[in-house]
């Protein structure tokens, strides 16, 4: 009987490891075809070059900011005010959400101007940021800082509210407070609450940086996107919206990579 088992266990595992692998293979090949497609649509006429580009125009353009270094400098401010407006939403949202849980009164005279600013269009900020900061990084940091914070509050704060209640009474049967049911069962229970938060906040101030570098700088993926489409450099845009592609990818996969050895 054992050995049963021990031989389905092993099928079930080459089961699920020829599942993943066909997985990756489908989806290496759908990315090549489409390159494949695209490159090859470009050469023969189908599509116009110069205003849709081609993977091999994208590859050139790429190589030539490579060999000046330019494209260095732009990605890095790009991935550094990303990363500072990511610290700035994480804290600022948890503390928040700390703060509404803790006072039933603040999350209720709150709870309106929190929709209503996360519900707001954050490009329409972007002009008054300009005036009230400068056209600088803080502008930028900012702009990003605003798209992501009053959702993560939100969000935060609902998952908060849904903890177990029997746990806090047994807290406070024990002659805790609100002290010890925050440290020692809501923000231990609501790490996965907050770490998928985070998946959706690096995203979100990925795109409130470009928001940003559109209307405020003279550095960054975002002022690239913008300065090619001016002067219809349609390869230079492409270009840097597959390395926003990437950055975005690369991000979330290093929070789930988080994710799972705080599981462990």
């Amino acid at each position: 009987m054992k050995t049963h088992e021990t031989l389905a266990q092993q099928e079930f595992v080459a089961r699920q490891l020829r599942r993943r692998q066909m997985v990756v293979l489908a989806r290496l090949f759908l990315f090549l075809s489409v390159l494949v497609l695209w490159e090859a649509c470009a050469r023969t006429g189908v599509i116009n070059a110069f205003i849709f580009s081609s993977p091999s125009r994208i590859v050139r353009c790429f190589f030539s900011m490579v060999l000046d270094g330019s494209i260095f400098l732009h990605t890095g401010v790009t991935i550094l005010e990303t990363l500072v407006s990511f610290f700035f939403v994480t804290a600022v949202g948890i503390l928040g959400a700390v703060a509404l849980w803790s006072s039933k009164s603040l999350a209720e005279i709150l709870d309106p101007y929190l929709v209503m600013l996360n519900s707001l269009p954050k490009s329409a900020l972007a002009p008054i940021l300009i005036v009230w900061l400068g056209s600088s990084m803080r502008t930028i940091v900012a702009a990003a800082v605003s798209v992501a914070v009053f959702g993560s509050i939100l969000t935060l704060h609902n998952g908060f509210m849904s903890m177990d209640p029997d746990q806090a009474r047994l807290i406070r049967s024990l002659g805790g407070g609100k002290r010890e049911i925050l440290f020692k069962v809501l923000l231990p229970g609501s790490v996965p609450l907050i770490i998928s938060n985070m998946k959706v906040n690096v995203g979100l101030c990925l795109v409130g940086v470009i928001i940003g570098e559109f209307l405020a700088a003279r550095l960054g993926l975002g002022y690239l996107i913008i300065y090619g489409s001016q002067v219809f450099k349609l390869d230079l845009v492409l270009m840097s919206i597959v390395i926003l592609c990437i950055l975005a990818a690369l991000m979330y996969q290093g929070i789930a990579l988080a994710e799972r050895r705080a599981e462990r």
